[in-house]
């Protein structure tokens, strides 16, 4: 899903036959519809980041690159700029979360922090969202704006907000975005979030509620027991020959979590869920993009080239963002290289996108 904006120069027809002519295989079915999106959003971060750097600035303001997945819903994105995320992916190298403790050690410490979180957000009060609202999510986020076939450069630290509907027909615009702080000439813009792929959506485009695109009425419909909730997750991970179903679906459970509401029963199955994974594993000192420090849950996978963190407060448990690493570069005393992250600021409940939450149950314009 991408915001409205003029079309981007793409590659030459034969620049794409040869690029398909030297992949071993569709990238489309070795990458889960999550990752996929991943690294789209990577390429296009980096085709925007190139292009305004030579071109004139536009009399329009321009919709900002994509984001990494878990900040709006995931959807589908086209085979042609999957191929070339592919070869994307392939030039980022390496990244480590924290010290890590061998697998034996830190996999219990992960799975008792899991349930541990689980039991936690039992306690937590959640306010039902209508349809006619939106879920209101603030964060602090930090991305990769290297060149395309360059190394990993951070950008620095800025403001994004994201109003997510949830109605509950098909939808062509899923929610609004504002980033601050990342481009003057955008700050303060809000800007709609577009479905932009035709599967599992009606012949308009538009999208129903589902995996790609998580409201509250959808996350309140799945199974609160974790081994049937797994064997859902397993049968939509998308995992393909080049990506274990494990990883597929640590990965969709995170972004289940992330940016979303759901009830509370729902929350705790997700993460007993996730504990019941193997190869999970504690990080003991995880910190965010606002310098919070917690407990990170992580997944090493030798088919995967990226690695997510979770971290969560060590006192409350609560989620407060996550780290993104490329672990591409696998060599010996090769750390794994970070590539963006995201800490939870505020979230809440609206009743039309461009309104922030005061408190529980109450909302007002945002400034």
């Amino acid at each position: 899903m991408n915001a409205a904006h003029p079309s981007r120069p793409g590659p030459r027809p034969d620049d794409v036959e040869e690029l398909a002519r030297l992949l071993p295989r569709p990238v489309e079915f070795d990458l889960p519809a999550g990752r996929h999106l991943h690294h789209k959003d990577l390429l296009m971060q980096h085709i925007d980041h190139d292009r305004d750097a030579t071109a004139p600035r536009a009399t329009a303001p321009l919709a900002p690159p994509l984001r990494r997945r878990l900040l709006r819903p995931a959807v589908l994105v086209p085979a042609a700029s999957l191929a070339l995320a592919g070869i994307l992916a392939l030039t980022l190298t390496g990244g480590a979360g924290g010290a890590p403790a061998s697998p034996a050690q830190s996999a219990p410490h992960a799975v008792t922090a899991l349930h541990r979180i689980a039991d936690a957000s039992l306690k937590t009060d959640v306010t039902p969202v209508k349809d006619s609202q939106f879920v209101y999510v603030r964060s602090l986020v930090q991305e990769n704006m290297g060149t395309l076939d360059g190394p990993v450069k951070l950008g620095r630290p800025h403001k994004s907000e994201r109003w997510m509907a949830q109605d509950p027909a098909p939808v062509t615009v899923v929610g609004w975005m504002r980033d601050t702080g990342k481009d003057a000439s955008m700050s303060g813009e809000d800007i709609p979030i577009e479905t932009s792929a035709p599967d599992g959506s009606d012949s308009s485009g538009a999208e129903a509620p589902g995996f790609r695109r998580p409201t509250y009425r959808w996350l309140a419909s799945l199974p609160t027991d974790p081994k049937a909730l797994l064997k859902l997750l397993a049968s939509h991970s998308g995992a393909g020959e080049h990506e274990s179903k494990d990883q597929a679906v640590f990965e969709m459970i995170g972004d289940m979590l992330s940016g979303n509401l759901m009830p509370a029963e729902n929350a705790a199955a997700f993460y007993r869920a996730m504990a019941e994974i193997p190869g999970v594993r504690e990080v003991p000192d995880a910190v965010d993009t606002a310098g919070r420090h917690g407990i990170g849950i992580t997944r090493d996978d030798d088919s995967s080239s990226t690695r997510d963190v979770w971290i969560f407060d060590k006192h409350s448990l609560t989620l407060l963002g996550s780290l993104f690493y490329t672990t591409a570069d696998k060599k010996p005393g090769k750390a794994d290289v970070l590539t963006g992250s995201v800490a939870n600021l505020r979230s809440g409940i609206v009743d039309q996108h461009g309104m922030v939450p005061e408190k529980d149950g109450d909302t007002s314009a945002a400034g």
